[in-house]
């Protein structure tokens, strides 16, 4: 009895043993299960995409944005064949016959295992590891293996062999942050993987297994070498390849791609980064695998690095000016095709031997172009011409280039101007004023035309002053400046470059004049594509007419003239002309040469250039716009207008004003009956600069700055006019009335060239007029210095261009030159001028 119950509750004890073990089983099953991800989510399973940057072209990858996972997924058929044969020889050889999980490899890493006393080897098929890396942690423990075992038969269940394969292709790790094959190739070949030859497919199979220890880059290229003939030899056996194939492969010399950070056009690259971390959000660019279609042309953006480093290298040797920068934008759309800000993004930001106190020059990767706010110089002239033509002046419109001291109604800045050393700028003024030239002379009258092509200082701070610093301002916020915002600092020196502002923007400025008047946006995006290739954003056209078309070509006109441009540029010049294509110009250089910028455009392509140092060290030996810019400028657009056609700019509509000043002439004839009255002043004494169409000024003496301006030009008169005293400025009665105005009460006779107080340079006199009249013209007569030069008797109609080349018999220091023509109704109209030797 006593024996049969010990039996009993053995037996007892077993069954509740047993029921116990699978209850624990049971549990632990249940436990790895829970976290096991559903089967049928593997299809709509996101994988983590890098965001691709790429040129206008999308054939030049430009940086890909990325985290831990470099990836780009492509298409089971965009892999080759050599990819695929190479990873199931080298992982595993049977993967089409095998089922998820080897058996005999599970039990062999278990023996293997138990002996070694450390969970190291896993046997794994290809369909494991893609368990492993896709849905699992890289933990080495028995419930990971479980797991991993549980999801390889799901997927088999879920996908055929090919589809598991693409699977493992495009998700597994292969070194160095990239992850599937198309990331693989490109990262260690740089090259798309469906160009991948049959010896770089057996290496980039043969990573895998070991990443770090097998990475081309590291310490194991031998072991590395090894294994990828590893691979070719059981690609033969299998027969994927023939014998000939194998040994080919293995002598076939690899290549490998430097280990740097894969960017191009780094500055423009990291522009457009900011753009999309700032609208999508920097964690959704790094996985989403977003396609993004830049605007850059990837040759125009190759020249502008080599012109820029070559640039900055001859600027270093000749003048001490180590950087520049260059930005370069379709005038037609916006669209930014190059961009470098700065001569070498990769150098380091802090020179070697750069000891306290010594003058170091930081280029590295600062982007000039976009970051850096620099004075302009003269590069800010032609916003302030254009407002200048927008109310009423001209480019015939004359003032005088002579010393003049801008603060006005200061006693410690006297009107008689000596130059003890070079002022070109003050920051507001309260103080003391006077520009200098660039050339350290002064020109006395000179037309708006010949003092903007010339980039003459003292009329471009009168133009200023005319326009008005506010309107200026405003214009130049309407043409995209967006740094432009503290008035206080701002005086006449403003026109001078007393305001910072970055490349970038003053190229998309002078896009507006390239294009009569219409701004466009500036963008650096022509599209977006998710990674299904859904379009998320595309370039638009978008533009904005912020001027009368009239203004900008106005400045056109003036900025493509060659000879007005010769007097500035003079041996230089040739740099600024390109057979076959009409290109305006502006230059701009600030004090002491800190900056020196060229600003260049056709209708179609605008170009910025700006040289000097990070540090605002300034430049050395005269390190000018045309000597340190200009060249940079110059080899850039050479080049890139090579093969294009001409496009020319619009010509501006004739600009016609009564008053003498403003249509070219400095010295007004005031008439009564035959007797003249000729005066001579500076601008402010005939208009009034906010009106400068209407009435003169009662007393022109109320503007604060006619004294500072009429009294150099009263001493210059005195000095270059002969009788000026007796003869000129005399009181005028009340009945007189200027040439232009009687002349307007009548018929037209327009005097083109010369025009009045013209300095006869040359022995023969070009004479060009314009007659106009309600009947028919019969009779011209031209006389110089009273006696006849030419006449002309005929039929000659209503509106008659009379030429004729004047070759004067006897110049005195004051000469009169006098045309007249009569209608069939005997009525005449005369218009004389006069000319100084």
């Amino acid at each position: 009895m006593t024996k049969r119950r010990k039996r009993l509750n053995l037996f007892t004890l077993l069954i509740l043993s047993a029921l116990g073990l699978i209850a624990l089983g049971l549990t632990a099953l249940a436990v790895i299960l829970k976290d096991l991800p559903n089967p049928e989510q593997f299809a709509s399973r996101q994988i983590i995409q890098s965001t691709k940057i790429f040129d206008r072209t999308g054939q030049v990858l430009l940086y890909e944005i990325h985290g831990e996972e470099k990836r780009t997924a492509i298409a089971f058929e965009e892999i080759p064949d050599y990819v695929k044969w190479a990873t199931i020889a080298i992982e595993e050889n049977n993967f089409y016959s095998n089922p998820a999980f080897d058996l005999k490899g599970i039990v062999r890493a278990f023996l293997a295992n138990i002996l070694s006393g450390e969970f190291s080897q896993g046997g794994s098929t290809i369909t494991q590891q893609l368990a492993r890396n896709a849905f699992l942690t890289p933990e080495k423990t028995i419930i990971r293996k479980i797991k991993e075992l549980i999801v390889a038969l799901e997927l088999e269940k879920q996908y055929s062999k090919n589809e598991v394969l693409n699977l493992y292709l495009n998700q597994i790790p292969y070194g160095g942050n990239a992850y599937g094959i198309e990331a693989a190739a490109q990262t260690f070949f740089n090259k798309h993987a469906k160009n991948l030859n049959l010896a770089e497919s057996a290496l980039l199979a043969s990573l895998p297994r070991a990443t770090s220890y097998y990475s081309p880059w590291g310490k194991h290229l031998d072991e590395l070498m090894k294994r990828k003939n590893l691979a070719l030899e059981k690609m033969s056996e299998l027969k994927y390849i023939t014998e000939k194939e194998k040994e080919a492969a293995k002598k076939f010399p690899l290549e490998f791609a430097s280990q740097v950070i894969g960017i191009k056009a780094p500055h423009f690259v990291l522009g457009v980064q900011d753009y999309l971390n700032q609208k999508y959000g920097e964690d959704f660019i790094r996985t989403a695998g977003l396609n993004v279609i830049t605007t850059l042309d990837w040759n125009l953006q190759q020249l502008a690095e080599k012109t820029v480093k070559a640039g900055a290298d001859r600027n270093t040797e000749l003048y001490e000016g180590h950087n520049a920068a260059l930005v370069a934008q379709h005038a037609t759309s916006g669209q930014i095709v190059a961009l470098v800000g700065s001569k070498d993004y990769f150098g380091d930001p802090e020179p070697e031997n750069c000891a306290p106190g010594k003058d170091c020059h930081f280029e590295g990767n600062f982007n000039v172009a976009t970051q850096g706010l620099r004075q302009p110089g003269s590069a800010m002239k032609p916003l302030t011409y254009v407002t200048a033509f927008q109310k009423g002046y001209s480019p015939d419109t004359v003032v005088f280039d002579l010393p003049t001291e801008f603060a006005a109604n200061n006693p410690d800045c006297p009107l008689e101007v000596e130059f003890k050393k070079e002022e070109t700028s003050k920051p507001d003024e309260n103080q003391c004023f006077h520009p200098e030239n660039f050339d350290g002379k002064f020109r006395g009258p000179v037309k708006l035309r010949t003092a903007l092509a010339q980039s003459i200082n003292v009329p471009a701070s009168k133009v200023l002053y005319l326009a008005g610093i506010d309107n200026t301002l405003k214009t130049a916020a309407a043409f995209g400046i967006t740094t432009l915002t503290e008035r206080s600092r701002y005086g006449l020196s403003l026109v001078l470059g007393g305001g910072e502002i970055t490349l970038k923007e003053l190229v998309g400025a002078y896009s507006v004049f390239a294009q009569e008047g219409k701004w466009h946006p500036q963008t650096l995006i022509l599209k977006i594509t998710d990674s299904n290739g859904q379009l998320v954003e595309e370039y638009k056209e978008q533009s904005k007419e912020i001027i009368a078309p009239q203004y900008p070509r106005l400045i056109n006109d003036i900025l493509t003239d060659l000879e007005e441009r010769a007097g500035l540029f003079s041996s230089s010049l040739s740099l600024t002309i390109f057979p076959g294509h009409q290109v305006a110009l502006k230059t701009g250089t600030t004090n002491d040469y800190r900056d020196a910028w060229a600003i260049g455009y056709t209708p179609d392509l605008v170009v910025g250039v700006w040289a000097g140092n990070n540090d605002n060290i300034p430049m050395q030996q005269r390190g000018s716009s045309i000597l340190a810019a200009v060249p940079i400028w110059s080899a850039f657009l050479k080049e890139a207008l090579a093969n294009k056609p001409l496009v020319s700019f619009n010509k501006p509509e004739p600009v016609l004003n009564q008053k003498a000043a403003l249509r070219g002439e400095y010295i007004t004839n005031y008439k009564v009956g035959d007797k003249i009255f000729p005066h001579l002043h500076e601008i402010l004494y005939y208009v009034n600069k906010n009106d400068p169409l209407g009435p003169a000024p009662a007393d022109p003496g109320k503007d604060p700055q006619f004294e500072n301006w009429e009294v150099p030009v009263l001493r210059w008169a005195e000095k270059n006019i002969p009788n000026f005293l007796s003869n000129y400025n005399q009181p005028v009665p009340d009945s007189a009335k200027t040439e232009s105005e009687i002349n307007s009460l009548k018929s037209g006779l327009d005097l083109l060239s010369p025009k009045n107080g013209d300095f006869i340079k040359n022995p023969e006199i070009a004479v060009s007029a314009k007659l106009e009249s309600q009947f028919e013209i019969k009779d011209v007569q031209l006389f110089f210095n009273n006696e006849l030069a030419d006449r002309r008797s005929g039929n000659f109609g209503q509106l008659f261009n009379y030429q004729f080349s004047l070759i004067p018999k006897k110049l005195e220091l004051q000469n009169s030159l006098r045309i007249k023509f009569t209608d069939s109704f005997n009525n005449e109209i005369v218009k004389e001028i006069i000319l100084f030797k």
